[in-house]
């Protein structure tokens, strides 16, 4: 089965006035306003398509555009590319959440597929009205998942009473095209390896040092075959590429100087106030005793940290690298990795050439 190659669709730019200030502040914590540009989203898609790529994710948060809509929009502009759009349990009842997917999977010709998340802040949940902790969000989204296949495959009118959703006589007028892979999970907790094992086609596993990342995919694929199932494993792999190695870590250490110091000029407050920050104060990642009152400090950090983890250097040693996660299980690998100009765009092709022919595993069935 050959690798699956993906990329993601923003319903905008980066913030930033040249391409190299939007090649940094891809680093940077994404600030809340994000409009919605329709000739970026199609050309995002088009160029995706173009340059080989299987599929795209649409990501989601509290205050930005509705990733069904820019989902719709993308698959318009696009033949080939499939788009898995990021949806939180709790925006939408199961049902209702079912036939959107179900929908645009028909429009598109089976291209579609829905990346169900918890919500990994509970301050930006609670900005849709959504007022439940974590447990109780991986609790209810274990009754929302059963309801929403047994709704998409129902055959005759379906009831369920449970502690989070009531639904009588409800039945779906139409269903997505038969054998695709509809639905990705991830979470780290036990729960959220619980609820991929049983209702999942894909997991998307976290950001872990190989050994670890092994660990994990047995662990998730061991809980799936207990119900009878199997999964494909997604990782997301931030790339930093240039002609060379030292070029490319020469291109890292230019990153972290313009995105620094672009995140401490005009309009910091708006990278301060990004959800991802909120998650680290949730978790515990920031220290609230050195953080500004404008969070320079933890932005700051964030910019590092993300640049710290990036699979940096020329194609051929990248692919390599991403060739190690392949023998550890990984069957799609989302490459963060955004073309600003025709040398980005170049190296992003070099670089999915190369996985293309140097990255197989023995042939098998290969869907969504």
């Amino acid at each position: 089965m050959e690798l699956e190659i993906r990329g993601g669709v923003r319903a905008a730019p980066v913030t930033g006035r040249t391409p190299q200030e939007r090649q940094a502040l891809r680093h940077a914590p994404d600030p809340r306003d994000r409009t919605a540009d329709p000739g970026h989203v199609a050309r995002t898609a088009r160029e995706l398509e173009e340059d080989g790529f299987d599929s795209a994710l649409v990501v989601q948060s509290s205050s930005w555009p509705d990733p069904w809509l820019v989902a719709g929009w993308a698959l318009a502009a696009t033949d080939r590319l499939r788009l898995a759009v990021a949806h939180r349990v709790g925006a939408a009842a199961p049902t209702t959440a079912a036939r959107a997917l179900a929908t645009l999977d028909r429009l598109s010709g089976g291209r579609a597929a829905a990346h169900v998340i918890v919500g990994s802040s509970d301050l930006d949940v609670a900005r849709d009205g959504d007022l439940l902790g974590k447990a109780d969000r991986y609790r209810r989204a274990g009754e929302y998942l059963e309801v929403f296949r047994r709704y998409l495959t129902a055959d005759e009118d379906i009831d369920h009473d449970g502690e989070f959703y009531r639904v009588h006589g409800a039945r779906p007028g139409l269903r997505p095209h038969p054998g695709g892979e509809l639905l990705s999970f991830g979470g780290s907790a036990p729960e959220g390896v619980a609820l991929a094992a049983r209702y999942a086609d894909v997991y998307a596993v976290s950001p872990l040092p190989l050994p670890d990342t092994r660990r994990r995919i047995a662990e998730v694929r061991a809980a799936a075959a207990a119900h009878g199932r199997t999964l494909r494993i997604w990782r997301h792999v931030t790339v930093v590429l240039d002609d060379t190695d030292e070029a490319a870590r020469e291109r890292v250490r230019r990153l972290r100087r313009d995105a620094l110091r672009l995140t401490a000029g005009p309009g910091a407050h708006g990278f301060a106030e990004a959800v991802q920050l909120d998650r680290d104060r949730e978790r515990g990642r920031a220290d609230p005793r050195r953080a500004g009152s404008d969070g320079a400090d933890q932005v700051a950090a964030y910019v590092r940290r993300s640049l710290a983890a990036t699979y940096t250097g020329s194609p051929d040693t990248v692919a390599d690298r991403i060739g190690l996660l392949r023998s550890a299980g990984v069957d799609i690998v989302q490459l963060d990795l955004p073309a600003e100009t025709d040398h980005d765009r170049g190296l992003r092709r070099a670089l999915v050439a190369r996985l293309r022919h140097g990255v197989r595993i023995p042939a098998a069935r290969r869907g969504w």
